[in-house]
């Protein structure tokens, strides 16, 4: 639905939300698209629903919101648990916005291929989630009857997978309290046992959303930092407490100092 720039958006530069229509006109929506929005339609077809079945209408609609929503929260703690990071460690900000304006000079508009290519943004995202897994444990329903190294699940049992657990573990992950971007560097990243980090899940039914969260992030960590730098303020919790009543976000809003790069401050 494309965006456009208003209000706080247009002052920071960044392309702000274009409002969605109404969900009941995005069901005669019937043009040609590449995306989940076109292929729900799509089953609904007569001609593709010989071996599997089609959604229904309340169901379509069901899904476009749970896209919406799933990807809201879960985005914007992380957001908030990385510019913590940030603020509470000015040498990873420092290295950070130096890639950063080097990749876009003059603050020029972040590019999705260039994005994709940034080494020290992708090492920063991945140790943020480490650290902070949004979804702290996974569940999945046992199948058939198995044995795993001596140990017996029956069919039907739930098996609970802790991630947070996981990503703490200090036989995986030397120092593991510690914000250390370089273990997921080109020469370490090859070496981290894929089972052992799971941010999103993995295998056949990790999260669907990925890619899109994770370009999300960088999008919007690339144009905040081309203008802005974070610092500790008064009101910051050090160290963060945190709440994992469902997913894990801050038990209180983070609070930061806000700097912009020419040298004035705001709080945020």
């Amino acid at each position: 639905y494309g965006t456009y720039s208003y209000g706080l958006f247009k002052k920071l530069g960044v392309p702000g939300p274009r409002p969605l229509p109404y969900f009941g006109n995005i069901l005669s929506y019937r043009k040609p698209r590449v995306d989940f929005l076109q292929l729900m339609i799509n089953s609904q077809n007569s001609k593709e629903t010989d071996n599997h079945k089609a959604l229904s209408d309340q169901e379509l609609i069901a899904q476009s919101i749970i896209f919406i929503f799933a990807g809201y929260e879960t985005t914007s703690s992380t957001l908030s648990f990385l510019l913590y990071i940030l603020a509470t460690h000015p040498d990873v900000q420092q290295k950070l916005q130096e890639e950063i304006d080097a990749t876009f000079p003059n603050k020029a508009p972040p590019t999705y291929d260039v994005l994709a290519q940034m080494e020290y943004l992708d090492m920063v995202v991945n140790e943020t989630l480490r650290m902070f897994p949004i979804a702290i444990r996974l569940e999945r329903l046992c199948k058939k009857d198995v044995e795993i190294h001596g140990v017996s699940i029956p069919k039907g049992t739930t098996v609970m997978v802790p991630i947070s657990v996981l990503h703490k573990d200090p036989q995986l992950w030397p120092e593991p309290e510690e914000f250390r971007p370089e273990r997921f560097s080109k020469k370490n990243k090859d070496s981290i046992n894929p089972y052992v980090y799971l941010p999103f899940g993995t295998g056949p039914r990790n999260c669907i959303g990925m890619r899109f969260a994770i370009m999300n992030m960088k999008l919007a960590i690339v144009r905040v930092l081309q203008n802005f730098s974070f610092k500790p303020c008064k009101e910051t919790q050090i160290p963060l407490k945190i709440s994992s009543q469902g997913v894990l976000r801050p038990e209180k809003p983070v609070v930061l100092k806000v700097v912009l790069r020419d040298g004035t401050i705001s709080g945020a």
